[in-house]
């Protein structure tokens, strides 16, 4: 036993549990951040900034190979993945030391282990007891597979293992066309790999707006990248060069590997949760809008918890909950306030709803949609990218759904975000001026146009 009652005591050390931590230490609250790993959680380990730079490095591939365009001379000679993989583990290391320094400044009580809830107010590790008068679950995720779809970590490989390879695989199949398999499809063909990715749904990106996913599944024929959309995977079996993988219709597909990426899991199975009365559906801990579980004073964040399974919504919801347990009374989080963003080339932002979810909402005849292309937009002219800007609206209402597709339109989606969460009229975002040039006009000009006065657009 630590015999000492915390306020706060966090079983898992990620973006949800960080978060939890640092804000709960700010409002002089006592805290125990129990986590059985490294500080910082799938995310900044193995998640968020490894594949980011892993994405990153492909892109100067691709700058290189094209600098041919815009004049410069270059020769791209081949890609040294000892390079890129330290270049990658560096960024890694100095968040992760940042990080370590920030707990340790604020005086939490760190605690490395494997921990479980033994009782409703307590977190049991190696034996140690910590109890708190409030507990914060926030154990996060972990890669899912198929039954019957065994990983061994060679040739059928989660992202984790994805990360840690030391070559380009010369082919690779990505089952799953979201976020995840997306990504690696785009960095690894980037670096020179041959991709084909295999997919259930109809389209690639299936949660994004449909506009959205043609223009990537356009953008990757492009490329160079197969997909097979509507194709349930059948089976996979080992060859002496690989994997031969076959899908619906008796279709088979052969690389060196397969990456499974069918997403996440809740990282949730035997750590007591169930046992003291934390009501669950699927793995996944059921809380209300104020993230509050079934249990008094256990609250849960992060992954563990349903909906959008991504670092900046476990970081906000460990701020908010630090603030609930310390009496402040926050705004409940929307969860369609929360912007995504898939990091491809093109590269997906969105905010709000898609235009199918607005019509189903508000009734097709009240929702508006409009599409600037950034064929318009200088700075994306110079950057030499392709994409749009969609906003969806309620007639004689508000903006609720902005998707972007396009080169580094991830960095747009500030602006979308406050658009969409301060419910902004297109007349009212129409009267801001937007720097010149850059990107972020196309916001300004998709705004113009759905307010009735378009410029760089046709009417």
């Amino acid at each position: 036993m630590s015999g000492e009652t915390f306020d706060v005591v966090i079983l898992g050390g990620g973006s949800g549990g960080y978060a939890t931590a640092l804000r709960a230490a700010q409002l002089d609250l006592s805290v125990v951040l129990v986590e059985k790993d490294k500080l910082g959680g799938t995310c900044l380990h193995r998640g968020c900034i490894p594949t980011k730079a892993l994405l990153h490095a492909g892109e100067v591939a691709d700058q290189t190979r094209e600098s041919d365009a815009f004049g410069i001379k270059a020769e791209l000679i081949g890609v040294d993945m000892a390079g890129v993989n330290a270049y990658k583990d560096g960024v890694v290391a100095k968040l992760y030391k940042g990080l370590q320094g920030l707990v340790k400044a604020a005086k939490i009580t760190y605690v490395e282990g494997a921990g479980r809830l033994v009782a409703p107010d307590t977190v049991e590790v190696d034996g140690t007891r910590y109890t708190g008068r409030n507990v914060v679950l926030a154990t996060g995720s972990y890669s899912r597979t198929l039954p019957g779809l065994e990983l061994d970590g060679k040739r059928v490989i989660s992202s984790e293992h994805a990360l840690n390879l030391d070559r380009v695989p010369a082919s690779a199949i990505v089952l799953g066309g979201g976020v995840i398999g997306v990504e690696f499809a785009s960095a690894w063909r980037s670096l020179g790999s041959e991709v084909t990715i295999v997919e259930a749904l109809p389209r690639l990106v299936a949660a994004e707006d449909e506009e959205v996913s043609k223009a990537v599944e356009r953008a990757f024929r492009k490329r160079g990248i197969g997909f097979k959309t509507g194709k349930p995977f059948e089976k996979v079996e080992q060859t002496e060069g690989g994997v031969r993988v076959t899908i619906a219709g008796g279709e088979t597909l052969e690389a060196e590997l397969l990456l499974v990426a069918v997403g996440r899991g809740p990282t949730t199975d035997g750590l007591g949760y169930e046992e003291q009365g934390v009501k669950m559906e699927r793995g996944f801990v059921l809380t209300d809008e104020r993230l509050r579980t079934s249990v008094p004073n256990v609250f849960a964040v992060g992954d563990i918890v349903p909906g959008l399974q991504l670092a900046h919504r476990g970081f906000q919801q460990g701020i908010f909950v630090a603030e609930e347990i310390a009496g402040q009374h926050p705004a409940p989080i929307d969860e369609a306030g929360i912007p995504r963003v898939t990091y491809s080339d093109p590269e997906v932002a969105s905010m709000g709803l898609t235009e199918a979810k607005a019509k189903e909402k508000y009734g097709a005849d009240k929702v508006q949609a409009y599409n600037y292309n950034l064929g318009g937009n200088g700075k994306s002219q110079i950057l030499r990218t392709q994409g749009f800007v969609k906003l969806v609206r309620v007639a004689d209402g508000p903006v609720v759904g902005v998707h972007m597709v396009g080169a580094r339109v991830g960095e747009l989606v500030g602006e979308a975000q406050l658009i969409y969460n301060w419910e902004a009229y297109p007349a009212e975002v129409a009267q801001l001026v937007h720097a010149h040039p850059t990107q972020n006009e196309a916001l300004g000009e998709a705004h113009l146009a759905l307010a009735g006065k378009p410029l760089h657009a046709h009417a």
